[in-house]
């Protein structure tokens, strides 16, 4: 990251990119949060001159003050902390990354990716839609994770 660039970060969720059952609003939302934030990076990387680019931050399981309040006192093993999170997100933003998909002590980069390009590949492959929880094809996710798991 150069010298006085600035930057544009937008928060926004797993949950807008494989859109898992059960809580759409929230879905909906943060697939909106991308959808904007990769149009402005867009924009913004067309401007001649501009030192604006835009991130979309997509943090794991993290714990906070608003996920403390379901009556977690102390931060669960799986998550990370706010900090860790943030520290996280600034590496991938000096590096230039638009896309910072944050891994937690849960969930590993790689399934992350895995997850990411099997609910693309509903599109791409005609399939159910949130196939990866249709009772048809969650044992062909489960193999298609398993599979490319142990080939990286």
């Amino acid at each position: 990251m150069g010298p006085h660039r600035s930057v544009i970060i937008n928060t926004g969720s797993k949950q807008g990119i494989t859109n898992p059952p059960g809580n759409a609003a929230y879905n909906a939302s943060k697939a909106a949060v991308k959808s904007l934030t990769e149009t402005l990076a867009y924009e913004l990387r067309e401007s001649a001159g501009t030192r604006l680019t835009a991130h979309l931050f997509v943090p794991g399981w993290t714990f906070t003050g608003m996920t403390g309040g379901g009556g977690l006192a102390e931060k669960p093993a799986g998550a990370w902390s706010a900090q860790e999170t943030v520290l996280y997100m600034f590496d991938k933003v000096r590096a230039g990354d638009f896309y910072i998909l944050c891994p937690d002590n849960e969930t590993k980069t790689s399934v992350d990716a895995l997850r990411v390009l099997w609910a693309a590949g509903d599109v791409a492959e005609r399939r159910p839609a949130l196939s990866r929880w249709h009772p048809e094809y969650k044992p062909m996710f489960e193999d298609y994770i398993r599979e490319n798991l142990q080939n990286i």
